[in-house]
């Protein structure tokens, strides 16, 4: 009787470590390290417009949501591909169900904060309108950030590809060469295009599908400067380095610009935070003093008409020291 019992404690065992086995092995299939790379790839090649109807089997559809009925019904919304292709260039993971579900989420938060302290006035509505907005300002913040970075490393690449094919490779082995000895972010970029064309893909449809995918003004330099050279001819490494010349100039002058308008900068932060820090500190002080702006009708007159004014300030300040070059 003692071995039949130690005989199912050992086979409960095996059953344990066998399940918990087989559940990690599900997972690392469906959310591990090498499933999450594959993904982001055919994320990315889903992410371009361009090439043949018979080249879409070699593509996989993004998904906007994990759930397939939430699937089809955010189909319907406007211009939601357009958010979803926001979501790819700031490389983030993000669905657009859970953009939408997080937004929702900061949007009640800052409705139902103001509306337990009892602030009156459409200072709920205003707050809860901010906080419905701040994953889009985080997902832009995370799209120029990655594309400045790839505007950053982009004369090197594009140096690398002139030097590649000085030394006789072809256009796509240099593109394979960017993509494996160049830096994330624009390695992976150039890895898709080079993927692309080794699935079957036009280069002219890959490198429209890199332009869509990265928004740079200088990448559609070097698309287009591919593109007219292989219509008509002419020495392409050497089209490369000029480009890539001409960038590095243009970052040069950018960063003089940023040098002579950061007194502008400082002082657009100084006029913005002023107002602020005083306020908080009057009423860390002397609260009744302050309690005048949100208990009295003129007062949440005067709050609101300020805000709007500050707003108004900070845009028109933004706007003087943004200097493009």
């Amino acid at each position: 009787m003692d071995y039949l019992f130690y005989l199912f404690i050992l086979c409960a065992f095996l059953a344990t470590v066998l399940l918990l086995e087989g559940g990690f092995m599900m997972w690392n299939s469906y959310k591990g390290p090498e499933a999450k790379k594959i993904e982001q790839r055919l994320r990315g090649l889903s992410a371009g417009q361009h090439g043949d109807a018979s080249l879409a089997l070699l593509k996989k559809e993004r998904n906007l949501s994990q759930m397939p009925a939430m699937d089809r019904l955010l189909v319907f919304v406007p211009r939601v591909h357009q958010l979803d292709r926001l979501l790819i260039q700031s490389g983030s993971s993000w669905t657009v169900a859970r953009f939408f579900g997080t937004s929702a989420l900061f949007g009640f938060a800052g409705f139902a904060v103001p509306a337990l302290l009892h602030l009156s006035g459409g200072l709920p509505l205003i707050l809860g309108g901010l906080g419905a907005l701040l994953p889009l300002f985080y997902i832009l913040r995370r799209r120029s950030q990655r594309l400045h970075k790839i505007d950053e490393q982009l004369p090197e690449a594009l140096d690398l590809i002139s030097r590649a094919m000085r030394a006789g490779h072809a256009f796509p082995s240099a593109l394979q060469m960017v993509a494996e000895e160049s830096q994330n972010p624009t390695a992976g970029e150039f890895r898709m295009t080079f993927e692309e064309i080794n699935y079957g893909i036009a280069v002219k449809d890959a490198l429209m599908n890199l332009a869509t995918r990265v928004p740079s003004t200088d990448l559609r330099y070097f698309v287009i400067a591919v593109l007219i050279q292989r219509e008509t001819g002419g020495n392409l490494a050497e089209l490369l380095g000029n480009i890539s010349a001409l960038i590095r100039a243009r970052f040069k002058l950018l960063g003089t610009v940023r040098v002579l308008s950061a007194e502008g900068r400082l002082s657009a932060w100084i006029l913005t935070l002023l107002p602020v820090c005083t306020a908080f500190m009057i009423n860390l002080i002397n609260s009744e003093f302050m309690e005048i702006l949100w208990t009295d009708a003129l007062g949440l007159t005067l709050l609101k008409t300020m805000l709007a004014m500050m707003a108004f300030g900070i845009f028109w300040m933004w706007r003087i020291v943004k200097i493009h070059v």
